[in-house]
């Protein structure tokens, strides 16, 4: 390939300081629904009642457990990198007294995601999930809508998480780094 093609088919991988500087110059709006992928501005499926009602479910249900020893972030940016600031659709994070006014949480402050899938399974299992493991957040909960399951990843590792397994129960879940937290998720679906 020529040094012209090259230049053709090269990529420019956008920072999340660049990713920022889009929305604060109107470029990228409130009312976007995108999060950055990889240097990529990702467009994010519309949110389904399906989806909405599973979110606010698990929110309400892991705030009543957790109480004030954590704060549960529904759909906000979490800085993983350079090129890297998902909007997980639920973060329980770290306590912290600011809520977090002077930087979006990073992969140290997590300590669970849960990403709801009503058409966006494929994406949130290969790209996002991968993208967690990769950041060293210690569990993700993936809820498949469509296929009526709750899946649990956890030992992030290299890019991937050494255990998957499918919830056995969805009556009495506990996050890993808050086990006495044990949510009641029965009617998810």
């Amino acid at each position: 390939m020529s040094a012209t093609a090259e230049a053709i088919y090269s990529r420019h991988r956008l920072s999340v300081e660049d990713y920022h500087r889009m929305g604060e110059a109107g470029i990228l709006g409130d009312d976007d629904r995108v999060e950055l992928i990889a240097g990529e501005i990702i467009d994010m499926s519309p949110i389904g009642t399906h989806h909405a009602s599973a979110v606010k479910r698990i929110c309400n249900r892991v705030k009543l457990q957790v109480g004030e020893r954590a704060i549960v972030s529904t759909q906000d940016p979490v800085h993983v990198d350079r090129f890297n600031e998902p909007e997980p659709d639920i973060a329980l994070l770290r306590p912290q007294d600011d809520f977090y006014s002077d930087a979006h949480p990073i992969p140290a402050d997590v300590l669970l995601i849960v990403e709801v899938a009503e058409t966006s399974l494929r994406y949130d299992r290969d790209v996002k999930v991968p993208l967690y493991a990769s950041a060293g957040i210690p569990e993700v909960w993936l809820v498949d809508i469509a296929g009526q399951v709750l899946w649990i990843y956890r030992e992030p590792g290299q890019g991937a998480y050494r255990s998957c397994e499918r919830a056995p129960n969805l009556s009495n879940l506990a996050p890993l780094l808050m086990p006495d937290a044990s949510v009641d998720l029965r009617g998810l679906f």
